[in-house]
């Protein structure tokens, strides 16, 4: 017996459907909800399996479609043409989508859904019951080229230089003539719109996020993003960092996936890579999105200041990144060195040996003028002159160009 939840909003094929899920032996209907909200809560009592409702129904997004499924409901979309309503339908989770004409039907397409469908289906006026025909996939409005690089930078708490390198290294890709894309990524409050001069009140993380649940990413997605340069756009981060709460897992992965189609991504993360209670019981916890930034970059850039302090928390940071992603591919950034520590660069190297795998190791100089110059400017530091440290970031960037789309 499959139990039916009907969400109800006035359309005429409403009563052909009630019809159809009361007089099917194998189907009962639990409750006509009223609205998304009356949905979710009737979904969360455990006793539903199926909910019906029109595909444009308002409020449905990714984030209502993950919550059912979470519950075991399965969602069927009502459309009066399916091949127009399948494509946004399919971008926030809902696989199957009926012609409304074929209301009377319901009873038997709810029966023979499968379990745990594996794919978007369209069940067209023509098409036999039970039967659907496979929907071409929908292309981003990019695809000539191929996808860029996502590079992450992370470091440990105590500001080892995170923001500083991430846009340095936005900065230095955007001189070269690359299209990239700095994502403020740091869950506990970025910094980047505030480094780089940006006045936005509008997060533009959480602006992407909810064109993302909404499944209208591709279309909109350069609206939220703020241009700095010919070559750089910045999306900027929370506003507040208690809003963190609003990044539900895998957003940030639709947002990278959708923004390498034009270009180069550089994430600036947050500091802590760990798990808290949330996790554990399978709700969204904060530092959920820096592990998730890390895990998907295809380079990981960590950083780390010079000092004692700095170069402890470096060490530690260099084990906690090996057992979070044992594979990554990493560079060790040591930032702020200066000759008045007292020790050399193969010091430094020969201490960062003893923890992990053998890692490339980069050193950017002590430039506090410079940095200075370019946070009170709102500007990148490749505009305000070729300095040592900019010249700095320029070798770290050369040495990761092995693939074609870095190099000058």
């Amino acid at each position: 017996m499959t139990v039916v939840l009907l969400v109800s909003s006035g359309a005429a094929w409403e009563p052909r459907a009630l019809s159809a899920l009361n007089d099917h032996p194998g189907t009962v209907l639990l409750k006509r909800c009223v609205d998304v909200a009356d949905l979710l809560a009737a979904a969360r009592t455990g006793q539903a399996e199926v909910a019906v409702l029109p595909a444009d129904l308002p409020g449905l997004d990714q984030n209502v479609v993950d919550d059912l499924q979470q519950h075991g409901v399965r969602v069927v979309g009502m459309a009066a043409d399916p091949e127009l309503a399948q494509p946004r339908a399919a971008r926030i989770g809902v696989v199957t989508v009926v012609a409304d004409d074929r209301a009377a039907e319901l009873g038997e397409l709810v029966v023979a859904l499968p379990a745990h469908p594996a794919g978007s289906a369209v069940a067209t006026p023509s098409a036999p019951t039970g039967e659907a025909s496979a929907p071409t996939a929908e292309r981003g409005p990019v695809g000539q080229q191929p996808p860029g690089r996502v590079v992450a930078v992370w470091g440990a708490g105590g500001a080892p230089g995170r923001t500083t390198l991430a846009c340095g290294l936005a900065g230095e890709l955007a001189r070269r003539g690359l299209t990239t894309l700095l994502v403020d990524a740091d869950p506990h409050g970025g910094a980047v719109a505030q480094q780089l001069g940006i006045l936005d009140e509008v997060s533009g993380l959480l602006s992407a996020a909810r064109l993302a649940g909404a499944g209208t990413l591709d279309q909109r997605f350069a609206s939220v993003q703020r241009r700095v340069s010919d070559h750089l756009r910045v999306l900027t981060g929370l506003p507040r960092p208690d809003r963190w709460v609003e990044l539900r897992p895998g957003l940030l992965t639709a947002i990278v996936d959708r923004a390498r189609q034009d270009g180069q991504v550089v994430l600036d993360t947050g500091f802590s890579l760990e798990p808290d209670l949330g996790e554990l019981a399978g709700r969204a916890e904060r530092n959920g999105l820096t592990r998730e930034a890390v895990q998907l970059a295809d380079e990981l850039v960590l950083v780390g200041s010079a000092d004692p302090v700095g170069l402890a928390r470096l060490a530690r940071a260099i084990v906690d990144l090996h057992e979070l992603v044992p594979d990554a591919r990493v560079r060790v950034v040591v930032n702020r060195m200066r000759p008045t520590l007292g020790w050399r660069e193969a010091d430094v190297r020969a201490m960062l040996a003893g923890f992990g795998p053998p890692r490339e190791v980069h050193f950017l100089p002590e430039d506090q003028a410079a940095v200075d110059r370019a946070v009170v400017a709102g500007r990148l530091l490749v505009e305000t002159g070729d300095g040592a440290l900019t010249r700095a970031l320029g070798r770290v960037l050369d040495a990761m160009a092995e693939a074609p789309a870095l190099r000058r």
